[in-house]
Parts: C-alpha cells; structure tokens; sequence
C-alpha cells in the first residue's frame, strides 16, 4: 500500500471571518452625531459669549488666580499627604491611646463640612484664641504668638484644607498597608529591622500600588475645592473671575474661563498621575501597558509597515514587460 501523498491529506486552510458588530457602529455614529450637534451649537450661540471669554482667558487677573490655585493645591495636598501616612501608622499602632487619638482626628474632620472648617479656621480661631501660647502645660509659655497676624487668609485655607485631606488621605494609606502581606512585615522583623523601617522600606513602596490612583483623584478634588477659598477673601481662580464678573456682569463667559483653566490644570494632574501609576506598577506586572505616546508610534509604524507590504506585493505581482 503506498503512501498517500501529503498534498492530497493537506485540508484547506480555514479563512477566519472577523466578527461583525453592526450595534457597535451603530451607537458610534449616534454618539458622533451628538457630539457634533453639541459643538455646533456652543459654537454658533452668542449667548456663550466666546469673544470675551478669549478676551480673559489670559487676563492679569485671571493667571494670577491661576497660580494663587496652584500653590493652595500643591501646600494643602502636600500637608495631607504627610498627616494622613502619619495618622494611618498611628491608627494601626498597638497603643490603643495613639490608634485612638488618629481615629478621633479622622472621625472628627470627616464628619464635618470642610466649608465650615474653612470659616473655623478664617474666623473662629482669631476669635477664640487672640494669642497663641506654646509652652508646658500648666506651666510656663514661652512662645506667644498673635493670631490674626499668624493665620491669613492663604494660611486658614491651606490648613482647613490641608487638615481636612489628611483625614481621607490616612484611611487611603492605611487601605494600601494593610493591602500589603503581613508576612513581609513579620520576615522584616525577624531580620532585626524596626517597625520604622519595615514601614518605610518594605511596606510603603508596595502600598504605593494601591495608594496612588485614589490619591490622584484626591489632588483633583482638591485643585476644585480651592474654589470655597472665596469664602475666606482669597484671590484664587474662581474668586479672580467672579470679581470681574462683578464688574462688566459677563457671568457666563467669565465661568467658561474658569472652567477651561480648570480643566487645563485637572488634565496636567491626570497625566501626571498616569506616569506615577506605571511607575509604582513596574514589580506588579512583566510587562507594562504601552502608553498613550508608545500606542500612536506603534500605530503610525503600522500603518507605514502595511503600506510598505502593500507596495512589495504589487511590484512582485506587476507582470514585467
């Protein structure tokens, strides 16, 4: 019996057919044509006043208030930053009079509107406490300080914000603690390292991974929050463009200029955290998803690849005179 020739046993190669989904491309289209619809109306309505919002987008005033945003963000974020790793390691402290003490503090600052410990700080503290003296209980003070020199208004606005952000920044960094295996914690000890140590060289840069997405979303909310700093005569953005709104009474283009600033600066914050993100995610994953940069050259080279392929095969398969 002879052997079958590989030929007449070799099936048909299978043709795969993507699958179609007429749905998707669909709802896409309906999408588009909203959004189009959207643009072209804010676009040809003169009511958004456009001219005048291009008029003080970049007005003195108005990048003043811009920068006055930054610096309360950057001074509050960083102050509940540092209270809230401070309050998550005294909330999981064994000394139930340190995990007590941080418990109050976080049960306290989230249980009341940050508004009003913004006006707290900008008025009541000034009242209650004209001078300030620092010394040994029930005994001597050595430092007096006067209040209402001490405590501006960017200083009651940083506090009151930076203050309330360490409760929420503390139960954030606790969340990436305990997130972490408490056998790394148990072998770090018995390798002589102090719980301080343990906390800040093995513990925290893996807790990074769970920590930095929502305190991303923290700085966000705080970069919007700075706008109740009107309510304490700060010159921040929203306030700048309320003041000029006082004047010429444009209330809706001068709302746009804040918007668009605050959408400027909220997308910075967005970019920046995406980077931090894949920092922190190097030891959790092989290989890291291409970022948005890496997926347009990978795109662009695509399509040149494939253009090329294209050429190749219409020259092999022109007929040669």
């Amino acid at each position: 019996m002879s052997a079958q020739d590989p030929a007449e046993t070799r099936t048909d190669d299978i043709k795969a057919v993507p699958v179609r989904h007429p749905g998707r491309w669909l709802a896409a289209a309906i999408v588009l044509v909203i959004l189009v619809a959207i643009a072209n109306s804010m676009a040809t309505n003169k009511r958004f006043g456009w001219s005048i919002v291009g008029q003080f987008l970049f007005d003195g005033r108005v990048t003043s208030g811009v920068l006055v945003t930054i610096e309360l963000t950057l001074a509050a974020q960083a102050l509940g930053i540092v209270l809230g790793v401070l309050l998550a390691v005294m909330r999981l402290s064994p000394n139930p009079l340190i995990a007590s003490a941080s418990w109050i503090y976080v049960w306290f600052f989230r249980g009341t509107p940050v508004i009003v410990q913004l006006i707290f700080w900008y008025v009541g503290i000034a009242a209650l406490y004209p001078t300030i003296n620092l010394g040994i209980p029930f005994g001597p003070q050595f430092i007096h300080i006067d209040s209402n020199t001490a405590i501006t208004g960017f200083v009651a606005i940083v506090l009151a914000l930076g203050l309330n952000e360490g409760a929420y920044m503390s139960e954030i960094v606790r969340a990436g603690i305990i997130s972490v295996d408490e056998g790394q914690n148990e072998a770090a000890l018995s390798l002589g390292m102090t719980r301080l140590q343990t906390m800040r060289r093995i513990v925290l840069p893996q807790a990074m991974r769970v920590i930095i997405p929502p305190t991303g979303n923290e700085g966000i909310s705080m970069l919007k929050t700075t706008a109740l700093a009107i309510v304490a005569a700060g010159t921040e953005l929203f306030s700048a463009t309320t003041n000029i709104s006082n004047v010429n009474y444009q209330i809706i283009p001068l709302l746009i200029v804040a918007s668009l600033w605050y959408l400027a600066l909220t997308s910075v914050l967005y970019v920046g955290q995406y980077y931090l993100e894949r920092y922190y995610a190097r030891g959790s994953s092989r290989e890291l998803p291409p970022t948005p940069l890496q997926r347009i050259r990978r795109g662009v080279f695509s399509v040149r690849h494939d253009a090329l392929a294209m050429g190749g095969i219409a020259d092999v398969s022109r007929p040669h005179a």
